[in-house]
């Protein structure tokens, strides 16, 4: 396969993207795939590259871990955090980085039915009754969706 940017080079690399649910696919030469910002392997490459584009701060000014001396320089350079306390030294600078790779800063995973201390999820709003109603009326899923405008009907009553 040939790589579809420059035509010339045998493709290596096959990198996929899905932005806001259209999927591009691209097959790439390694010179064409390390141009375009692939060129880094590995989840650390991936995390040294999204945080690379932070403005450095002067090192006068940077923020450092009080356990380990780690700057969020560090962190953005190795994609690596020094220690557990780094989480939260630099939080508010993570969180939007966070968000951008995840979608959310809190995790909403499952939780095993075996756990011995199992917590409950919070109780859904009416707001995301009313995005999960919307998501049934455009999938055409009318009886699941009629089931949903009655929750909110009742929450609203309360």
């Amino acid at each position: 396969m040939i790589c579809e940017k420059c035509g010339k080079n045998h493709a290596t690399t096959h990198i996929k993207t899905v932005v806001n649910g259209i999927v591009k696919e691209y097959n790439l030469c390694s010179t064409c795939a390390a141009e375009s910002g692939y060129g880094s392997t590995g989840i650390t490459g991936m995390l040294a590259s999204l945080l690379g584009e932070v403005s450095q701060p002067t090192l006068k000014n940077q923020k450092q871990c009080s356990l380990c001396g780690t700057t969020f320089a560090d962190i953005a350079h190795s994609g690596k955090m020094g220690c557990s306390q780094c989480y939260k030294t630099f939080r508010e600078e993570l969180l939007p980085y966070i968000k951008r790779i995840h979608g959310a800063s809190s995790h909403a995973g499952k939780i095993p039915n075996r756990a011995p201390l199992v917590v409950r999820p919070k109780e859904k709003t009416i707001d995301d009754l009313r995005q999960e109603l919307s998501r049934l009326v455009a999938e055409e899923k009318y009886e699941q969706a009629a089931v949903i405008r009655d929750k909110i009907k009742e929450m609203e009553g309360k």
